[in-house]
């Protein structure tokens, strides 16, 4: 590992405390939605990561199919599997956050519905690298399904914009109009996600290039 990982970690092991003391302590507690509304210091953060993890594997993809660069493939795999990991949690945590506010775990709203979407897109993009008898034929249809993919996000983003919906407006950037202590909670979140993004993306090429060395 690089010399530079260990405080990494380090700093985000303490950011991740903080984080969560915040989100349970430190944060007021929501008039209208109760302590239900503290899940929203995980879903926002967890989408922001989803959506830099598959920015990285756009860009990835671009120069892989550009340089035929293994390293690169392998970063936009790396990536591809932390953001669905994070797209998982943002599909997980808004039904329980909607359940007690909407009065049902799912609507076909357009955030909703364009995340799943998202979702499906980034597995089909894994199981296009792992079920592609030809790895290099499947890194190469995989970079394209990358890159295409992408074009999800900003429609995910914008979609509460662009729709009718129920899902909030941004609170940043948006008018939300979010309470200064919660809106730090928040900042302070996705500051501690963005570090375990790059620890995971750390851990997970440094896997996939030692897979990579022994099966080949």
């Amino acid at each position: 590992m690089p010399k530079w990982f260990k405080p990494l970690l380090i700093l985000t092991y303490v950011a991740i405390s903080v984080a969560l003391w915040a989100a349970f302590m430190y944060a007021p507690t929501e008039a209208t939605m109760g302590h239900v509304q503290r899940i929203f210091y995980f879903h926002v953060p967890s989408a922001w990561v989803s959506f830099i993890a598959f920015f990285i594997v756009c860009i990835a993809s671009i120069v892989f199919l550009k340089t035929g660069s293994i390293k690169w493939d392998r970063l936009a795999a790396t990536s591809a599997e932390i953001g669905v990991l994070f797209i998982t949690i943002v599909l997980i945590t808004g039904p329980l956050w909607a359940k007690p506010v909407w009065g049902t775990f799912w609507t076909w709203d357009a955030r909703l519905t364009t995340s799943l979407i998202l979702w499906l897109i980034y597995v089909a993009y894994l199981m296009v690298r792992n079920y592609t008898q030809d790895k290099e034929r499947g890194a190469r249809f995989a970079a394209v399904f990358g890159i295409i993919g992408f074009v999800d996000v900003p429609i995910v983003y914008l979609s509460i914009r662009w729709w009718r919906t129920l899902h909030p407006a941004p609170v940043i950037g948006g008018g939300g109009g979010l309470d200064p202590t919660m809106l730090t909670t928040l900042l302070i979140s996705v500051f501690a996600f963005t570090l375990l993004y790059i620890v995971l993306m750390v851990l997970n090429y440094k896997a996939h290039t030692l897979d990579h060395y022994f099966n080949d």
